[in-house]
């Protein structure tokens, strides 16, 4: 197993033990906690983890040796520094922290690993399976662009599990099963494919009930979903 490997185990079982302690909120499931613990850096590689530990160690916020390990030293350092700077302080490496931080990381698979690619087809699955597949697409492309503004989390699991931001969340259909299009609208939407062009939100106007998003012009109309920008 590859350090990095190592790393995300220790961090799995710290966050899982934290949780039975209480320090977790209990509607967290297994799941989502491996999902946070994996999207640690865009990338996850040793040298990606190497460089942002220098660059951390530059600015005074990582004390000791780089040794190119996830561990919780590195991780309250990252903390430290997105509290600083104003960013979701969520102890991940996504494109706000790595500008901030004025380096450039090597993307693996688009910058985001397998469980990114899982919680991202989970989602789909659950907000918009029967819906047409470029609307499925959308879907998925809505979240990365939400990765990508400064207004929301960034990382696919910040996104996702932000508070009443997804109904599917909220029932527990999150935790369904993908089937094999959902799978595909993930992986063409962290190809780059985005039905929407940059919207950051969908409703369905049959069961919407929020005067907020009603306000909201719509860009584009699949299936049963009205995408919007905001």
């Amino acid at each position: 197993m590859k350090k990095t490997g190592i790393a995300l185990l220790a961090l799995a079982l710290t966050v899982g033990a934290g949780c039975a302690a209480g320090g977790i909120a209990a509607s967290h499931s297994a799941v989502e906690i491996v999902a946070e613990a994996a999207n640690i850096v865009k990338g996850d590689t040793y040298d990606n983890i190497v460089k942002v530990q220098k660059r951390l160690k530059e600015l005074g916020y990582y004390k000791i040796a780089v040794d190119g390990i996830w561990g919780p030293k590195t991780l309250a350092a990252v903390k430290a520094f997105q509290r600083d700077y104003g960013l979701t302080v969520d102890g991940i490496v996504g494109t706000w922290t790595e500008r901030s931080l004025g380096i450039s990381l090597s993307s693996s698979g688009g910058g985001y690993s397998s469980p990114d690619r899982e919680l991202l087809a989970r989602c789909v699955y659950a907000e918009s399976r029967g819906e047409p597949y470029a609307g499925q697409v959308a879907v998925a492309a809505v979240v990365l662009n939400r990765v990508d503004s400064a207004s929301f989390p960034n990382s696919i699991s910040g996104v996702i599990y932000q508070p009443y931001a997804f109904t599917c969340v909220t029932d527990g259909q999150i935790n369904y099963t993908p089937d094999s299009t959902a799978y595909s609208a993930a992986d063409d939407a962290l190809s780059g494919w985005d039905p929407t062009n940059g919207c950051l939100y969908y409703y369905n106007p049959a069961t919407a009930t929020s005067k907020w998003i009603w306000s909201l012009k719509v860009e584009i109309t699949i299936g049963r979903h009205s995408f919007a920008r905001g």
